[in-house]
């Protein structure tokens, strides 16, 4: 009598079963790792941008950028000398947008540049020459007045 070769129909669902359950467990921690390394990029990104606009500060009369993520870029890209040629896009907007650039503060000597967040709904304000953080806080940022929180 020939014996036929090859799987059954219950053998291949069971190894698609256990595929899928380890496939299931793996997921969350790819997304978790991604989260990690958007975050580490958006501060080296935002440490970078505030190093620009100290230097633009420094050779513009004391004076910062005007407030916007347009006028920033506008600043940073014409600033001699030159530290970057473009503000990055944030990794956490879901639209592509730029890290958003707030001044404030008294005699608008204060200003925040931040990131959406891993919840990519965070923001940030200045009030009473402080940082203030909406949506708890998911945002990451820069400021010449106080650190970020994230850790």
């Amino acid at each position: 009598m020939l014996k036929k070769k090859g799987f059954t129909l219950i053998e291949l669902l069971i190894v698609i079963a256990v595929i899928s359950i380890l496939i299931g467990i793996a997921l969350p921690r790819f997304k978790g790792m991604q989260d990690e390394g958007n975050i580490a990029k958006a501060k080296g990104e935002l440490r970078t941008l505030q190093t620009a606009v100290e230097s633009y500060y420094i050779h513009n009369s004391n004076a910062y950028p005007a407030t916007g993520a347009a006028a920033l870029q506008t600043a940073l890209a014409s600033a001699v000398p030159s530290i970057i040629n473009f503000v990055p896009t944030d990794p956490f907007s879901s639209s592509g947008a730029d890290y958003a650039y707030v001044m404030g503060g008294t005699n608008s000597k204060f200003y925040i540049i931040y990131s959406a967040g891993p919840d990519g709904n965070g923001s940030a304000s200045i009030v009473a020459d402080a940082v203030s953080e909406t949506n708890s806080s998911s945002c990451i940022y820069v400021s010449n007045m106080s650190t970020d929180t994230q850790p």
